[in-house]
């Protein structure tokens, strides 16, 4: 049994409240860096709680406002988790990776080709730009794609080789388990399979990493052949929102592909990958109602896809920066029947060979798995 699934009600619940509050810091250097704008969610840190590492947001308004403080760290690197003055838990924070201090062979920082996710994921956009963002009609309100290329954190684009180096070096020197490969979207009619196909092939070479690989659902199903005959092992294709009408306010560029595509697309790739290795990530509190994040997650699951459904997190410097944050009785409403619906599938977030799912960083679901 995993530590997730051995949490007790109240971590769980303590776990739930922090990803909706967030957290403020007396010691913002704690542990590894925190992580500001880029592709997916953002604005944030890793926090292990009762042994399990969460990532919970810290550079957002709803965290400075946060009734949770994380104290000074003392000389074991725990850190006491007060709500107001009360302290209430042990927390701690995973240590800065080794191979941050690596540069690549032609003078790139690691941590500007890969980062660190929770404590042992290994993470990239290997394209940092995007048609979607490059347009403010057409850009995903939530997303801030652009904010770490723009302030000189990453590049534009990752080459198969350096993906490959950086991978080897954080499987050696760090013990990372897996590894994912997302991209913004090129104005190619693949949505990016190719890029991602190349650097899993260069990866897989170099190093034995399991590898989730994230796109927008690409023109033609014979991608999902070549994708895992490639390297990767698992694919995430990110609904995001569920609701038409909220998908057209909130992110009205990636609408333009309708749900219609999205099922037959996961239908596909399920029978490539394998039921629950296929995973979409669903952002809780943009407008869609609990019913229909459930009734979707349903669906889902009936399809052998496995729904993520992490809360928003509202991130500084997007439209949406001062959108509030789900509640965390909104989080449970949803969280605990579709982790339900999971354990009852035995679809398990433990059984996915690699992605966010398995991860499990940004959200509590598994620990709802029943």
């Amino acid at each position: 049994m995993s530590a997730r699934e051995n949490l007790s009600a109240a971590s769980r619940q303590l776990m739930t409240e922090l990803q909706s509050t967030g957290l403020r810091l007396v010691d913002p250097h704690a542990g590894a860096a925190s992580r500001r704008g880029g592709a997916g969610p953002s604005d944030h840190k890793a926090v292990t709680v009762d042994g399990v590492t969460i990532m919970v947001p810290v550079h957002t308004s709803t965290a400075w406002n946060s009734p949770f403080v994380a104290s000074q760290p003392d000389i074991n690197g725990m850190s006491a988790l007060l709500r107001g003055a009360i302290p209430i838990a042990n927390i701690s924070f995973p240590k800065p990776p080794r191979f941050y201090a690596l540069q690549t062979f032609d003078g790139v920082p690691y941590s500007h080709i890969a980062t660190l996710h929770s404590k042992d994921v290994l993470a990239t956009t290997v394209l940092q730009t995007c048609i979607r963002y490059e347009s403010r009609r057409k850009t995903c309100k939530f997303c801030a794609i652009g904010q770490s290329l723009a302030a000189g954190r990453t590049i534009a684009r990752k080459t198969p080789e350096q993906l490959a180096e950086v991978a080897r070096a954080a499987v050696l020197l760090d013990g990372v388990k897996h590894m994912v490969l997302t991209t913004g979207t090129p104005p190619t009619s693949d949505r990016g399979a190719q890029l991602l196909c190349d650097s899993a092939f260069a990866i897989k070479a170099a190093v034995h990493l399991p590898i989730q690989a994230q796109c927008e659902p690409p023109d033609d199903d014979r991608w999902f052949e070549r994708m895992k005959a490639s390297g990767i092992d698992t694919l995430g294709m990110h609904l995001e929102v569920v609701t038409p009408e909220v998908r057209e306010r909130v992110m009205p560029g990636k609408a333009s592909v309708p749900l219609s595509r999205y099922m037959e697309a996961f239908k596909a790739a399920v029978a490539v990958f394998g039921r629950g290795q296929v995973s979409t990530y669903i952002l809780a509190g943009l407008g869609d109602t609990a019913d229909a994040i459930v009734a979707m997650a349903r669906e889902l699951i009936d399809l052998g896809v496995y729904p993520f459904v992490v809360p928003f997190v509202p991130i500084s410097g997007t439209p949406l920066e001062d959108h509030p944050a789900p509640t965390p009785e909104f989080m449970r409403s949803v969280l605990a029947p579709i982790g339900a619906m999971l354990g009852a599938a035995a679809m398990r977030s433990a059984d996915i060979k690699a992605g966010c799912g398995k991860c499990g960083a940004c959200s509590s679901l598994s620990s709802y798995e029943e």
